[in-house]
């Protein structure tokens, strides 16, 4: 599959370029757009005000510039945290997407959103903070009526980032959990790849 993953508010870190060449590793074309433009951060504070700075708009013009010379191919599109609510956008926006990987995060839906089927996989801490249960709840009934196909995984104890090894919220057995998934939700993408020629 051809993926454009996206960072969360820590910037194009250790750990996004780590998950990308696991990717790479199972056989998929990874590009990681650097949204922040070669900005890291050290804490979530620290990003978010980056993040509100520079400017929800732009960093959506940022990602849409970065995805478009791919779309054409089909892309699955991925994100960390504000990178899963960045993806969730260009997803439902580009109807030649094949599929959508959130991790650790989610974004509100335009009232118009539609999709044909898109296969939609979410994992999330349990708790979360920055995801709470009402929240998860409306988001799955508004991903369904716009047309996706929603799997819903949640991690119970983890922390919010629980798949980055650097932070507190690190959790390795969730994190394994979430690879092992979304690695064959990947997979099964690739399976219902059209084929051509004869």
């Amino acid at each position: 599959m051809n993926i454009m993953l996206f960072h969360s508010t820590y910037g194009l870190t250790p750990a996004v370029r780590s998950a990308a060449d696991r990717l790479r590793d199972a056989g998929h074309q990874v590009w990681t757009p650097d949204l922040f433009e070669g900005r890291t951060f050290d804490s979530v504070e620290e990003g978010r005000a980056f993040k509100d700075e520079v400017g929800k708009d732009e960093l959506l013009k940022r990602a849409v510039l970065a995805a478009a010379p791919y779309s054409e191919r089909g892309l699955v599109y991925a994100g960390f945290s504000l990178g899963a609510s960045i993806a969730q956008t260009l997803a439902l926006g580009d109807d030649k997407a094949r599929g959508l990987l959130l991790l650790h995060g989610t974004s509100d839906l335009a009232p118009n959103a539609s999709v044909d089927g898109l296969p939609v996989q979410l994992h999330v801490a349990e708790p979360d903070p920055f995801e709470p249960d009402d929240w998860l709840s409306a988001w799955y009934l508004q991903m369904g009526r716009a047309g996706a196909d929603v799997e819903v995984y949640r991690y119970a104890g983890a922390g919010h980032l629980y798949t980055d090894p650097a932070l507190p919220d690190y959790d390795e057995e969730a994190a394994e959990a979430t690879w092992r998934v979304a690695l064959g939700f990947l997979a099964s993408l690739e399976e219902e790849t059209p084929q051509t020629g004869s």
